[in-house]
Formats: C-alpha cells, structure tokens, sequence
C-alpha cells in the first residue's frame, strides 16, 4: 500500500455515485458505529445539552452530520470535504436543515483549512467517517493536532475509521465480512452477481488505491501525545474501528 496520498479519485462524479450507491450503504456495522459517535459525543458534551457546534471533516453524503442533528437538533454544523460531488450529496442527504449548516468546499490535507474553518470555531464535537485514512501518516498526525486545535476545551473528536490490520489474516477477516455484506445488497437488488464477480468488484474497486490505513493502537497514542484525554477504541471490529477523545477542560 502506497504511503503517498492518491484520492483524486473522489473528484469524480462516477465514482462518487457508485460508492454511495454500494459501498457506502452496506457497511459492516455501520448503524452500530454512528451510534457509539452519537453516545461519544453526547457524554462527552453532557447529556443534557439541546444544541452544540459541530464540524464534519471528510463529510461525504452527510451521513454522521444527519446522526449528530437527529440527536441535537438544534445544532448548529460544519460539513467540510474536497469533494464537490460529496458535497453535492450532504447538501441533498440535509436539505431540510440547510439553515443549520455550513457547507464548506476545502481539503483538510493543506494546512490552510483549519486558518479558513476557525471563524466558524470553535466546536463542541468535530467527528470524521472514512476519511482521515486517505492522509499519509505524518499528514494525519497533524490532522489531529489541528482537530485538537480548534475544539473548546472538553470538546469531543470522534473518529469512525478505516484502520489497519496487523496481519493478513486479520484483513482477509475484514474483506470476508464486507464482501458477505455486498453478496447481501446484491441479493435484495437482484442483479444475478455471482459471489465471485462481487468479490471481484470489491478487492479492484478504483477508490481503494487512495487508502492508507494505520492501526488504530497506534493513531490512539497520537492523540494522546497532542494532548487528547480520556482516548480510547471504543468500538472495533476487523478493521473497522471508532476512537477518539476529548480536548483538556482549562487547567487540566
């Protein structure tokens, strides 16, 4: 796997569509991780709290923004991705709620984005899906720092994340459950795709070259080295993971 970034990929329109259209919707456990995010964020923040200030870097369709507003509905939120056909489909996915939103066309992987995003900080939660892991490592390190950056203090990062195996069999786990979960989609669609035309799809998809993918052990100890506290998995399977933590109250 390359360590240089390659995610041009999701300039393109096609393969936007055909990522949410696929991919995207069958997850494994998908359902079960927005829902640690949401309890992440709510614990973090304090139960009782009707509103909060939140960011969503990497947003595609606007998926974790929908979570995060079905819980604090009278949030207010920041959608941030390079992609203006990602864009396109959170402004589409969140159109009832455009008056909350911000929709913010920037690539995180230029340091610049945190100097454009601080006049709409700083933010109670700022959550991330499938997205930081197109970064070199070294560029993640200072993702995170950045994220530290502009949270309020006790402030909540959340991080639902494409990791890395630390073996082959452990991917191949990983590659099963996904592929069992698209031979299911496929079934309730009908499209007469053997399991092996599927498995096929799936191991030369042309967005998977833009992945570099770093253990969640270790991505954990970065945040903690920032200066995160309470960091922790709080969900994993296969390579699939949600981590993250909270900004130092003042004094801390």
């Amino acid at each position: 796997m390359s360590s240089e970034r390659d995610d041009k990929v999701w300039l393109s329109a096609d393969i936007v569509s055909q990522y949410l259209s696929s991919v995207s919707t069958v997850i494994p456990f998908k359902s079960e991780q927005l829902d640690v995010m949401v309890r992440m964020v709510e614990t973090g923040i304090g139960a009782q709290t009707e509103t909060l200030r939140f960011m969503d870097i990497g947003c595609g369709d606007g998926v974790l923004g929908a979570a995060l507003l079905g819980r604090f509905p009278r949030s207010n939120g920041v959608l941030l991705d390079f992609s203006e056909p990602m864009l396109q489909a959170a402004r589409e996915r969140l159109k009832t709620r455009a008056s909350q939103l911000s929709f913010i066309q920037a690539d995180y992987g230029d340091p610049a984005w945190a100097t454009m995003v601080s006049a709409y900080g700083p933010f109670d939660a700022i959550v991330s899906g499938f997205s930081i892991h197109h970064q070199p490592d070294e560029r993640k390190r200072r993702v995170y720092r950045e994220i530290h950056d502009l949270l309020v203090p006790g402030g909540v990062f959340v991080n639902m994340e494409h990791v890395a195996s630390h073996t082959a069999w452990g991917q191949t786990l990983f590659d099963e459950c996904f592929i069992d979960s698209l031979v299911k989609h496929h079934d309730r669609k009908g499209s007469g795709l053997t399991r092996e035309q599927i498995a096929s799809e799936f191991y030369y998809r042309e967005d998977k070259k833009a992945n570099i993918l770093a253990p969640v052990e270790d991505q954990c100890e970065w945040l903690r080295e920032i200066g995160f506290t309470d960091v922790d998995c709080f969900f994993k399977i296969f390579e699939l993971a949600v981590f993250g933590g909270r900004k130092r109250l003042s004094g801390n």
